[in-house]
């Protein structure tokens, strides 16, 4: 079997058979008979997920991440090995990077046995990066632990910029993704007596309104931020005082002291609430992905491995507004990610991500198994 011909039947396989963050049974079981087959030894300190290893000839140790897990989307792509699960979909390429790994597992081990590793290799296939922040979840299993890990690298599919178009960027490369929600209780009364009542939808006006200006009156103008509201609702009946009222959204940032600004002043807005209209108002929030924060001594293996597999280096000025959770592992090593372009309007994949029609030539799996070997040759040697 041809490198093509793998990539195109096991990413078809994966793409047909997508599951959700946390659900990746099937998935894992894949992953798991490919590499008995290899003879490659892994481990499962999760329901779902993986970690494998392969000893090299140093005592130096590179780990490479993929992500496993699909979406809530139903397909609307027109093709043969469409999803076969009603409302799931692999539309952010995770099937494509997992893939990619495999095929780079297979080559480890071919090395292995001509004993030409250069250096000993963890494989990371995890779970959960769309929710559920499965990169944090294989840290605090303790599955690292053992290990010296000198550099984590990983890869992104990004389907608005062209086949062969590298994209890097030192320092941060995406944006902190926490989520926000507000809870809102008034007091109701019929609206023919409404002075007696406390309206959640009154606050929940000025809430709007608040919420609307952070951007604009708290946060530098020359940075990126998002302070996004996704949902609110109000209300019991036509007739009544609203008693109740909520509203959610997600906040997206590079800079955390700009996260911690923006949580502090939605705090503010709730207190302000209850102090105007003896509405009680509370704000959570979830833990969300910090920023990804590449290392800029990892660049230089970076820029080589791109560069001799031909491919073309675009230089990213400002970081994305995606949340990404492979910013976990600069907490276990100095880390490194980038955007692989994707885009071919020839064969019309334009789509974005997490979008119902996303698509891409399986062909550039093998140029990301070049880009992962390149690096693990040349670490320590640029």
């Amino acid at each position: 079997m041809s490198e093509l011909e793998f990539v195109i039947q096991h990413r078809r396989y994966l793409h047909e058979h997508p599951e959700l963050s946390l659900e990746e049974f099937q998935t894992t079981q894949y992953i798991k008979n490919f590499l008995d087959e290899m003879n490659i030894d892994y481990e499962c300190p999760l329901a779902t997920g993986l970690v494998a290893y392969l000893d090299g000839n140093s005592n130096e140790t590179i780990a490479f991440r993929a992500d496993i897990d699909a979406l809530p989307i139903h397909e609307e792509n027109d093709i043969h090995y469409r999803s076969q699960v009603e409302n799931k979909m692999h539309a952010c390429g995770h099937d494509g990077h997992t893939v990619a790994l495999m095929l780079f597992a297979k080559r480890c081990k071919q090395l292995q046995i001509q004993n030409q590793l250069p250096h000993n290799v963890i494989l990371i296939f995890q779970p959960a990066e769309e929710s559920g922040g499965g990169a944090n979840l294989l840290i605090q299993s303790g599955v690292f632990d053992p290990y010296e890990i000198g550099a984590i690298y990983g890869i992104h599919i990004m389907p608005f910029e062209n086949e062969g178009h590298y994209i890097v960027k030192d320092h941060e490369i995406t944006a902190s993704a926490t989520e926000y929600r507000f809870y809102l209780n008034g007091q109701s009364s019929h609206v023919a007596n409404k002075e007696q009542g406390y309206s959640a939808g009154q606050g929940l006006q000025h809430l709007l309104i608040q919420l609307s200006q952070i951007q604009q009156y708290h946060l530098n103008g020359l940075k990126h931020n998002i302070v996004h509201i996704g949902r609110f609702n109000a209300g019991e009946a036509i007739n009544t005082v609203p008693s109740q009222g909520y509203l959610e959204g997600t906040i997206r940032t590079y800079d955390l002291n700009d996260l911690h600004m923006i949580q502090n002043q939605m705090q503010k807005i709730a207190l302000s609430i209850e102090q105007l209209f003896n509405v009680k108002c509370d704000v959570k929030f979830a833990e969300g992905y910090p920023p990804t924060v590449n290392d800029p001594t990892l660049k230089k293996y970076v820029l080589d491995s791109i560069r001799f597999n031909h491919q073309q280096i675009i230089e990213q000025e400002l970081p994305y507004l995606f949340g990404e959770d492979f910013s976990f592992y600069r907490q276990i090593a100095p880390s490194y990610f980038v955007f692989v372009g994707v885009k071919n309007e020839e064969k019309q994949f334009v789509s974005g991500l997490h979008t119902p029609t996303l698509n891409f030539d399986e062909k550039i799996l093998i140029d990301v198994a070049n880009y992962y070997e390149r690096l693990l040759f040349n670490y320590k040697e640029v």
